[in-house]
């Protein structure tokens, strides 16, 4: 197959129509779409990424009110996170009607929903005018592709299209917030922060390890997240600390400086700007042939505790 490259938003919502899968950016990382009300468009998804069957999809839809489209019902407090998050990083997990295809959601009686904040996304979307079920564009387990080129090595030749953008913006998927019980809980931190959360309903929390609710959320269940590189936390370092083993043949990022010896350095402002480039990092000590890659440690707060996940996911500590 040959994957079609494009800038044209009404030649890729065309595909999209079609029943093809379509490679496009969002805020988060770039998407991978199929119309979410045809199970034979979504079983091409998870073909192409060979992903796993029990891991259920994020409907994007382009605006609040095609939400109805695929949830039986929207509580209160989610239309209260609606008018503060949306567009954004945030997916709502909903009670999902008896029409969504139960592929999009693994078999359970939910389904996750959000607005991307893109304005190819929302054009694509608009376009389309269908529901569109899209996990990240990689193969399952890889870090989350934030380029159109980064989805091109990875499904070139498997998917019908690529709509070409900027890279992503945010760098880390959504917040996944279940809003099915009486308090809304995030079952996968994201772009959206706990703290910002709780501005709106304060009762919002965390899922506790072992909740069974966790399995509502992609990215909870399986390995995500893995370059061909090992991955392990460093440092801080403090002044004149060598750097540790491996660290020839390692690239490091982080806020801090590392010791002399590393084979590439990926410096960062804050905690937004290392989650931008942490997938893209990773990537790029693929290509170098790297052997490692090291992560400084941090306190986390903010979309630092998303940013923590996704390495900790990547080192294999899920």
């Amino acid at each position: 197959m040959k994957t079609l490259l494009t800038r044209d938003v009404s030649e890729a919502a065309r595909v999209l129509v079609g029943g093809g899968r379509v490679a496009f950016p969002t805020e988060t990382v770039y998407g991978l779409g199929a119309r979410a009300d045809r199970a034979e468009a979504v079983a091409g998804i998870f073909e192409a990424k060979q992903r796993p069957a029990d891991n259920p999809l994020i409907v994007h839809v382009a605006a609040p009110s095609a939400v109805l489209r695929v949830a039986e019902a929207l509580p209160d407090h989610a239309r209260r996170y609606m008018d503060a998050f949306w567009p954004g990083p945030l997916t709502l997990v909903l009670p999902a009607r008896d029409d969504v295809p139960r592929i999009v959601t693994a078999g359970l009686d939910t389904v996750g929903v959000r607005m991307p904040d893109h304005p190819l996304a929302l054009a694509l979307l608009k376009e389309a005018d269908v529901p569109v079920a899209a996990p990240s564009a990689n193969r399952s387990g890889r870090p989350s592709p934030t380029s159109w080129e980064a989805v091109r090595d990875d499904l070139g030749g498997r998917i019908e299209a690529i709509l070409q953008g900027p890279p992503a913006r945010v760098g880390l998927e959504s917040t996944v917030l279940d809003c099915t019980g009486a308090v809304p809980v995030v079952l996968r931190p994201g772009g959206v922060s706990l703290e910002a959360l709780r501005s709106i309903v304060p009762e919002t929390c965390l899922v506790t390890a072992g909740d069974g609710a966790a399995a509502r959320s992609p990215g909870t269940r399986h390995p995500h997240y893995r370059p061909d590189a090992i991955v392990r936390w460093v440092g801080p370092f403090q002044a004149g600390e060598p750097a540790p083993s491996g660290s020839p043949s390692a690239g490091y990022i982080g806020i801090h400086p590392p010791p002399e010896g590393y084979a590439r350095v990926c410096r960062v402002a804050d905690q937004a700007a290392y989650a931008a480039e942490l997938f893209h990092f990773f990537r790029q000590c693929e290509a170098e042939g790297l052997t490692e890659v090291h992560c400084e440690r941090f306190a986390p707060d903010g979309i630092g505790h998303a940013l923590a996940d996704r390495i900790r996911r990547a080192v294999g500590v899920d």
